[in-house]
């Protein structure tokens, strides 16, 4: 009986556990995103957003203040993210677990359409 009782005991904590880990992780999730125009490198942006949709919303709409082409270059989430724009006009967006990550991956992203490639936006949530 004894057995019996811890038993069932030791389950309920571990459920218990495993829900409320679940949960937290869950919750700690944040997004960003930016939107590039591809013809006027107009940008948005967007950071700590609990949803990858809300996140690009908010980005894409930042940017079509100032263009109607926008699209969303990258997403991340507990991330970094950033846009690297070239001499003529090729930009490539990656995103990173740090900026100096995010940015390195986006200068390469952006090698492969064109040269003298610069950071021009990166943005972190705050995981």
């Amino acid at each position: 009986m004894k057995n019996t009782i811890t038993s069932i005991a030791f389950i309920l904590m571990a459920s218990l556990l495993f829900v409320t880990s679940a949960t937290t992780a869950h919750a700690k999730n944040k997004f960003g995103a930016i939107a590039i125009s591809p013809s006027s490198k107009a940008m948005g942006w967007s950071y700590n957003y609990n949803s990858k949709w809300k996140a690009n919303q908010v980005a894409l709409n930042k940017c079509r203040k100032y263009a109607s082409d926008c699209k969303i270059g990258v997403w991340f989430r507990n991330a970094c993210g950033a846009v690297a724009v070239g001499a003529n006009g090729g930009w490539g967006a990656h995103w990173g677990n740090s900026v100096k990550s995010a940015k390195w991956k986006a200068k390469k992203t952006c090698r492969k359409y064109d040269s003298y490639c610069q950071v021009k936006r990166w943005v972190c949530t705050d995981r």
